[in-house]
């Protein structure tokens, strides 16, 4: 896992926890439309972050393996 990566996962939480608190949702289908939501704005950032380096994002690096 790489530095992008790991800060694209806590965009997806962060964000997913912020509208989590302004929507304040009471059931398991409105939590799940809301992670949905959150980690659509990850994805939007990734893509965007892709298409301007020419480079993908994603790896297949363990993140155990890059502390070494």
């Amino acid at each position: 896992m790489t530095n992008l990566e790991l800060v694209l996962n806590m965009l997806a939480e962060a964000t997913t926890t912020e509208i989590s608190k302004k929507k304040t949702p009471k059931t398991f289908f409105e939590n799940k439309v809301i992670a949905k939501e959150g980690g659509q704005i990850a994805g939007n950032t990734r893509k965007a972050i892709e298409e301007k380096t020419g480079e993908s994002i994603v790896s297949s690096k363990n993140v155990k393996k890059l502390k070494k």
